[in-house]
């Protein structure tokens, strides 16, 4: 999961192995293993001509600006306007990250075919603190090409993006889950935040479409046949309040619960690059087949409940103390 610049998913939803050649042995091997996507980083796809929406930037100073440790780096690539947009195309859907989440006392149900979603809130974006860094489907960030981040768009998809202000229009691929932030539709990566014009502000009302790849297969076709929200501003549903909750003689506060132990991996790695204080607190605890990450322990209540005011108030997030 990603944690944008100007505000985080606290939203967003983390192998690498060594072998040697084994001796010969009488018995039958075993089946080779399904080779998996590399999540190694690629670079990026080289366009003929420039971009129409030339990338400048100017880092901005001050209270606001970015999180500790983020915003872009001190030197872009000299080839930054020449980076292409994505063609969308098919890509089957990533097996764990497509699951319903909690994440901060919400509920978000992924949905289950590209082409569903119309939107309309602020963007913001997010950039060096995670570049590099695993997103929710175990690919790399970067953020020099054109992703983003969506709490419920299938993964990966593709959506068109347009700054309402100026019109600019980019198309982006979402490969990472969030943000979570109150009131934020979309997080995009630094590029495509600068070619929209809003990587200094940090922010901007954008309108947001789920695209369907012209080569999808018929069943995913038929799944997207269905009526698109009507653009509108978004409304986020209130956060549920639920009590903390005294585990071991200590008491921990919920961040999140997946389905998927992989999901609260990134969920707790992200976290950890994001809070400015008591990550070594960050732990997963598993029950059956749900994995809840929390912060804790704490010697009492009101240390919990101090410690999720101050990334609630740092961070304005809708994050509550959750059991």
């Amino acid at each position: 999961m990603r944690y944008s610049s100007k505000g985080i998913l606290l939203g967003s939803l983390i192998l690498a192995a060594c072998s040697t050649t084994p001796p010969p042995s009488t018995t039958p091997s075993k089946p080779a293993p399904t080779p998996q996507p590399s999540t190694a980083p690629t670079g990026p796809t080289l366009s003929s001509s420039p971009s129409p929406y030339r990338c400048e930037y100017s880092p901005k100073t001050g209270n606001g600006a970015f999180y500790k440790d983020d915003g872009p780096m001190s030197d872009l690539p000299a080839n930054l306007d020449y980076i292409a947009e994505p063609a969308p195309k098919w890509e089957p859907l990533h097996k764990w990250a497509n699951r319903p989440y909690t994440v901060l006392g919400l509920s978000f149900s992924p949905l289950a075919a590209p082409g569903q979603l119309q939107e309309q809130g602020i963007a913001s974006w997010y950039g060096r603190k995670f570049h590099g860094q695993k997103t929710s489907t175990g690919e790399v960030y970067d953020m020099f090409q054109m992703t983003a981040a969506h709490p419920t768009l299938p993964l990966p998809s593709y959506a068109r993006v347009t700054n309402v202000k100026n019109g600019r229009s980019v198309i982006v691929r979402v490969n990472d889950r969030g943000p979570f932030h109150k009131g934020r539709v979309m997080d995009l990566s630094f590029l495509a935040a600068c070619r929209l014009g809003y990587a200094t502000q940090g922010s901007a009302e954008v309108r947001v479409e789920s695209l369907l790849p012209g080569d999808a297969p018929s069943t995913v076709i038929a799944a997207a046949q269905v009526p698109a929200a009507t653009p509108a501003p978004v409304s986020p549903n209130l956060p549920r309040p639920i009590p903390v909750a005294d585990q071991g003689g200590g008491v921990y506060v919920q961040l999140g619960a997946f389905s998927s132990l992989q999901n609260a991996d990134n969920f707790k790695a992200h976290l950890a690059r994001e809070l400015d204080r008591d990550t070594d607190k960050l732990v997963i605890q598993s029950d059956g087949k749900l994995h809840r990450v929390k912060l804790g322990p704490y010697r009492n209540r009101d240390a919990a409940l101090a410690a999720i005011a101050q990334i609630t108030g740092d961070k304005n997030l809708q994050a509550v103390v959750a059991r």
